[in-house]
């Protein structure tokens, strides 16, 4: 494929995480998003509970049972030229490093909130984590079908909680019962909101220009009117200016209003956000001991794992490793490099996935995300690239565990099944895998971020693998990697009466502790001991 092609391909990707607080309605919004793509022809009920479907990104079983997203889904589709990829989170915050690690193959976020709700807890801390990572932010105020806080008020809890300017692209008028539609500041229009069936794209809405008074008042009524046009005046005086670049830079969030559920304004804003957000980005490698800036356009393929999961589908008992398509254009009939291990090989099974569906690719390009099968040699973090290239992206970080729990094999004659589905999982990144300095595979201390991993653990263990474990719950909250073991004496450390030595699946030493007071007793009683509290993979 000639150079040109390539460019043209790349550039009509557009790729971006969806992030919210639980229940905010993020994976409704990504389903209509799919409808609008011809994706799907009928939305599912998250929730499962007016029909028996469930949402195309909710593919776990357990996920199905409780109505909540536990992992990240992948899903792929067009609209209006546009190759869109778009990375599904969990909302729940026990499942929040399946989404940090999700946000760094992302160019760009939108942000899903309750428009009855504002900014909660774990959108703030999302939210730094696009801040840290300079991820453009795009807003989708949601559930203007039911009562809403004042849209002042939502527009300056943004502000205030998040620290970033906003723009409104559009305006409500009215909510709950009273909602008739939005303004679009841009077009100085009036759409008008009309109620469709839950999974279904249909609808009918009309649109007046605001200069024709007579007919947008007859159109939304004289109180409607009246109160639209005092804060369109207010609005116009006081809030941001729109400015792409700022934007871009992440400083600034455009704003749109809408009703996922009933699918009012989704379409609208999906066609802003198009138009705001930018192809591929530009990343960082180190080649030769240097940085040097990767360009999707004009470099040969490169990808690197940002997230591993395993019996995606009872059928396939396989697993699968996710990778972002950095740079060039993707050949499944080429070999590539595996910068970790230095092996070159062909990726084997690429795919494109649809939640558990999947659809067997022979080319991608920069900003697409492609599965392939792994043999267990992949890790999050790793580089592929074209063997001419010797680059490698930065790793992603681990992050530290809050709790722990031991767990006990219940059948010991299942200890091969139990030692592949414990290190399965952990290497999948959603719970991390310890072992006492002198302890086996068979009683291991497992660490998650969030307590419910230990049920999403349980269940694994026992319906993907077959095992039967018993969890006991353990004191520990604060866990250290030893930075510097090759000068430290390790077996003989003077540790506190609640320190725990232990190593991880890569038999990296460390310690867990019950209080901060403990870790930093330890660096006082052991000089030259570094101790961190994070893992780069």
């Amino acid at each position: 494929m000639s150079s040109d092609n390539i460019e043209k391909e790349i550039k009509r990707r557009r790729t971006f995480a969806i992030i919210s607080h639980p229940d905010a309605g993020k994976t409704t919004l990504t389903e209509k998003f799919l409808l609008y793509g011809g994706a799907i022809n009928l939305a599912g009920s998250v929730k499962g509970k007016a029909t028996a479907r469930h949402a195309v990104s909710d593919w776990m079983e357990i996920e199905k049972q409780r109505g909540i997203s536990v992992t990240s889904s992948v899903l792929q589709f067009e609209y209006d030229g546009y190759c869109i990829n778009i990375l599904d989170t969990p909302g729940h915050q026990d499942f929040s490093e399946d989404t940090y690690r999700t946000l760094m193959a992302a160019d760009s976020a939108v942000m899903v909130i309750d428009g009855s709700k504002g900014v909660e807890a774990q959108t703030r801390k999302l939210f730094k984590v696009c801040v840290m990572r300079h991820i453009p932010i795009f807003t989708f105020i949601n559930k203007l079908d039911r009562d809403a806080m004042d849209t002042f008020d939502l527009l300056d809890d943004i502000e205030k909680e998040l620290g970033i300017a906003t723009c409104p692209v559009n305006w409500p008028i009215g909510s709950g019962k009273a909602f008739q539609g939005v303004y679009d500041r841009k077009t100085q229009t009036v759409i008008t909101y009309s109620d469709t069936e839950k999974g279904t794209k249909e609808g009918v809405s009309e649109e007046v220009s605001v200069s024709d008074e007579s007919a947008m008042r007859s159109l939304i009524g004289d109180e409607a009117a009246d109160k639209l046009l005092g804060e369109m005046e207010l609005l116009d005086g006081a809030g941001a200016d729109f400015d792409l670049d700022e934007i871009r830079a992440g400083n600034l969030t455009p704003v749109c209003f809408g009703s996922a559920l009933t699918n009012f304004g989704v379409e609208i804003f999906l066609k802003h956000f198009l138009a705001m957000t930018t192809s591929p980005l530009s990343r960082e490698a180190v080649s030769g001991g240097e940085r040097k800036v990767i360009v999707p356009e004009e470099n040969d393929f490169s990808a690197f794992v940002f997230k591993i999961q395993a019996n995606m589908n009872k059928a396939h008992r396989d697993r699968v490793a996710f990778m972002r398509i950095v740079s060039g254009r993707f050949d499944a009939e080429k070999e590539v490099k595996h910068i970790a291990t230095g092996k070159v090989m062909r990726l084997s099974q690429p795919q494109q996935i649809m939640a558990d569906e999947r659809k067997i690719l022979s080319e991608a390009y920069g900003g697409d995300i492609i599965g392939v099968f792994d043999p267990g040699i992949f890790s999050i973090g790793d580089t592929v690239c074209a063997p001419s290239m010797n680059i490698k992206y930065d790793g992603i970080p681990t992050f530290a565990p809050e709790h722990f729990c031991r767990v006990h094999l219940m059948d010991t004659m299942k200890r091969k099944q139990f030692v592949k589905g414990a290190t399965q999982i952990a290497q999948e990144g959603a719970i991390q895998i310890f072992t006492e300095l002198s302890g086996t595979m068979e009683d291991v201390i497992v660490g998650v971020v969030g307590v419910l991993q230990f049920d999403v653990f349980k269940y694994r263990m026992e319906n993907e693998y077959n095992v039967e474990v018993r969890m006991d719950s353990l004191p520990f909250e604060h866990i250290r990697w030893i930075v510097n073991p090759e000068s430290v004496d390790v077996d003989h450390l003077t540790g506190t009466s609640d320190m725990k030595k232990v190593r991880d699946m890569k038999g990296n030493p460390l310690l867990l502790f019950v209080n901060e007071w403990s870790a930093q007793m330890t660096i006082d009683r052991n000089k030259g001991l570094e101790l961190a509290e994070f893992s780069e993979n």
